[in-house]
């Protein structure tokens, strides 16, 4: 029962004590996770920008800033309501000016236009979307041609959440998102081991054809 219970609040945190728990614990054990993606996507000034899971902020914050461009954009998607106020009230500075633009929304469901997207990163995420190729091909539908997703993990800690039957079924497995990404139509597919402050993680690269 608290394996479930622990589950559903790392997949859509809720305002609850065990929600509060879980938006913790992204903050301190996701930060490397979250600025390191940033960093894979190489993000241009211009850039339009898509998190997938936003959480509390953290990479949403670190994206923004480096959008110093007039067309740079920032969008960031999450389903919980606990973290889409959270995220709010991070990065208010960038949703007043307009370079931020957050949805509360599925990200099988994204209210984006097709072909919108330069770059896309996400963190602890694909693990709890219910059906992932019809996430990976709303996905790679509001991404432009040639657009890079980049996504982070820590491969070692997710296989003994899994062991524990926190993460639900096998959609936590990287063969099963990479197949998912694979089948949308995503090419030049790969997942490499990162070394990072002591800490390695794994990070699963994907594009859009040109």
């Amino acid at each position: 029962m608290w394996a479930k219970k622990l589950g559903s609040q790392l997949g859509r945190p809720t305002r609850s004590v065990g929600g509060w728990l879980v938006s913790k614990l992204f903050k301190t054990r996701n930060q490397v996770l979250e600025e390191s993606a940033v960093q894979l996507c190489r993000i241009q000034p211009g850039d339009t920008v898509l998190e997938l899971g936003h959480g509390p902020g953290l990479g949403l914050e670190s994206a923004a800033k480096l959008l110093t461009g007039p067309t740079g954009h920032m969008i960031g998607v999450d389903y919980s309501e606990y973290m889409h106020q959270m995220a709010k009230e991070r990065v208010k500075e960038f949703l007043e000016s307009g370079k931020v633009t957050l949805h509360l929304c599925d990200v099988a469901a994204m209210p984006l236009e097709d072909k919108s997207v330069d770059k896309v990163f996400h963190c602890n995420c694909y693990y709890f979307w219910p059906d992932l190729r019809k996430a990976a091909s709303e996905i790679h539908r509001v991404m432009k041609p040639g657009g890079l997703i980049v996504t982070t993990l820590r491969h070692s800690h997710v296989a003994v959440l899994a062991a524990k039957r926190v993460m639900p079924g096998d959609n936590w497995r990287p063969e099963a998102y990479m197949a998912a990404l694979r089948d949308s139509g995503f090419t030049d597919i790969r997942m490499e081991d990162i070394q990072h402050r002591n800490i390695t993680f794994q990070a699963i690269y994907a594009t859009t054809l040109t």
